[in-house]
């Protein structure tokens, strides 16, 4: 599975950004979907999870604030992120993998990556 992330950008502290993951041609609706983010420095980490069956998961330092959702008409997974603070800052990376699992191990498939900056 091939995967197209996009809607990165430059925001300050509070605003929004909706990033997509577009996975062309094939349907993805099988397979559990995540967002991780690495910073600077830092583990990539798991953001954000939906499962085939629509089960949620969020990390608790983006709870109340992102929200995953899938749209499997159009093979797309985004996450919208409100009140975006200065430590949302990373490159966001969509995942998709076979096992409802929250570590990074589980995705097998991965998109390239979309830059969040976010100025206080």
């Amino acid at each position: 599975v091939q995967l197209q992330a996009s809607g990165g950008g430059s925001v300050q502290a509070g605003g929004s950004l909706r990033l997509s993951c577009a996975a062309p041609g094939r349907s993805f609706s099988s397979y559990n979907m995540a967002w991780f983010r690495q910073a600077p420095g830092k583990e990539r980490e798991l953001v954000a999870r939906l499962t085939s069956r629509v089960i949620t998961y969020y990390a608790d330092s983006v709870k109340g604030r992102f929200t995953i959702s899938r749209d499997n008409a159009k093979n797309t997974l985004f996450l919208q992120m409100n009140t975006l603070k200065p430590e949302d800052t990373a490159v966001y990376y969509c995942a998709a993998g076979d096992i409802a699992a929250l570590i990074r191990g589980a995705y097998h498939y991965w998109g390239q990556g979309t830059l969040v900056t976010v100025s206080s």
